[in-house]
């Protein structure tokens, strides 16, 4: 197997033992890009000089002995609303065309103080919302199982480019679903860490009380290997948390076994009902859970239509805040779903979001209290495989309601992970929720599950790729 389709832990193993270099791992994931991205789109900045030094500087150091830790030498990529110095960082939107940013967001130079090599800047939707577009200077992400269908969004580069091989891990950035969307319809895990947990000073805003940032990646493992880097107070951001970080991967050996887990039936059962593949998926986890130990429970909490409400006028009310200047002078410039959905916000009114920031406050405490017999919460990622890329209404996000958003109101982490393959073999995913700063117990839960079943030996055929003959030139 080419080493570019091992795991971050599979990959840290072999550079510490000398088994393969930095450098040969990074070239490996060069020809995958070569080979794949022009039809998948994942990238808006391939950083070829960049990745190159930062593998031959990992190189020197694991041969000196003096590797920084378990990411030295580990190929990533930033979503592109992630500020890089003296890199383009475009938002995908024609209204940053050109912006080269003076400093690095905190968590890029997290990533890079633990030696990871920067593979480059990665799709996204544009400013994070509204998408897939067809009218922006770069064309969406495209679907690795099948490129004639969608990543989700907002981090679709980064759902794209795991799986693909063309890097370990990334970054992507979570307002209502938007690390664990692309992570269910692209089979990897993707965690939204709990809200401050990860500092944003540097990241693009879109909503403010609901942004969120946190790894994508093949495996839970993998999540936890780069949390940990990531996670920590930064008083550049005002909302991050003064919460010491534990090891993330201390508990992942400890199984299931003992774990109280609850299921919201209700949510991907009747509130939005969920497709065949997708429910199967969460019947055996379910029962897969239960056969490794775990306590599994019913959980009912207020319908999901609640939530979504609830954070969608908060985010469609924030977001216009972030962009007031552009709206003022440069609407033209964004495209026609997000100017399109921009526009709308401005009919709700400072009463509506008042109301939905009370409601938020009841919605917080009856999960709170739901939870406070259980470890685990699960439902549903998304309600079934990936759509065609084609298929995409404009307001899809208002027609039925997002099993994510109600973790982004909450501010509890969240985490998507596959539970199998339904349709014309795409991804399914579930989602596993914890207790504030309870991402040690996620990990754990979604680890002994992936240790359980053969879905992370699976990987998506490619065959669309060029030769990589044809590739390398």
């Amino acid at each position: 197997m080419s080493t570019s389709f091992t795991t971050i832990a599979e990959a840290s193993a072999l550079l510490a033992k000398r088994a393969v270099s930095p450098v040969e791992l990074t070239k490996q994931c060069l020809a995958q890009i070569k080979a794949l991205d022009g039809t998948l789109n994942a990238f808006i900045t391939v950083t070829e000089e960049r990745a190159m030094a930062d593998a031959k500087a990992a190189e020197a150091r694991i041969m000196a002995s003096k590797a920084l830790g378990p990411l030295d030498g580990i190929p990533i990529g930033l979503k592109d609303i992630i500020d890089t110095k003296g890199i383009l960082t475009t938002c995908h939107s024609a209204q940053l065309i050109g912006n080269v940013p003076d400093a690095d967001a905190t968590c890029a130079i997290k990533l890079a103080e633990a030696g990871t090599v920067l593979m480059g800047k990665l799709s996204t939707h544009e400013f994070a919302n509204g998408g897939p577009s067809f009218d922006l200077p770069w064309p969406p992400a495209r679907n690795p199982w099948n490129p004639d269908h969608f990543t989700a969004g907002s981090s679709s580069g980064t759902g794209a480019a795991v799986p693909s091989g063309m890097i370990l891990g990334g970054l992507g950035t979570d307002t209502g679903g938007s690390i664990r969307g692309p992570a269910a319809l692209c089979g990897i895990a993707g965690i939204k860490p709990t809200y401050g947990r990860v500092s944003r000073a540097g990241v693009s805003p879109a909503a403010f009380c609901l942004d969120h940032i946190g790894p994508m990646a093949w495996t839970s493992e993998d999540c936890a290997m780069m949390l940990q880097v990531l996670a920590g107070y930064d008083p550049a951001d005002p909302a991050c948390a003064k919460v010491a970080v534990p090891d993330y991967t201390a508990e992942l050996p400890l199984g299931a076994k003992g774990l109280k887990i609850g299921v919201i039936h209700h949510f991907h059962e009747t509130d939005n009902k969920v497709s065949v593949g997708t429910q199967k998926g969460i019947d055996d986890a379910i029962a897969t859970f239960r056969a490794l130990g775990a306590e599994i429970r019913e959980i009912t909490l207020s319908p999901l239509q609640d939530w979504a409400a609830c954070g969608s006028i908060i985010s469609m009310t924030e977001r216009p805040a972030a962009y007031t200047e552009m709206m003022k002078h440069s609407l033209d410039k964004f495209g026609e779903r997000l100017r399109n959905r921009l526009l709308m916000s401005l009919f709700i009114s400072g009463t509506d979001y008042v109301q939905a920031t009370m409601r938020r406050r009841e919605l917080c405490t009856e999960l709170a209290l739901a939870m406070a017999n259980v470890d685990i919460l699960i439902t549903a990622a998304q309600p079934k495989e990936a759509p065609q890329i084609n298929d995409i209404p404009q307001w899809e996000n208002l027609e039925q309601p997002n099993f994510t958003m109600p973790f982004n109101v909450s501010g509890y982490p969240a985490m998507s992970i596959c539970s199998g393959y339904g349709a014309g073999g795409l991804p399914v995913a579930m989602q596993l929720v914890a207790k504030p700063f309870a991402e040690a117990t996620l990990f754990r839960a979604a680890h002994a599950y992936e240790k359980a079943t053969a879905w992370r030996d699976v990987r998506p055929k490619l065959d669309f790729a060029k030769p990589m003959a044809e590739a390398a030139n």
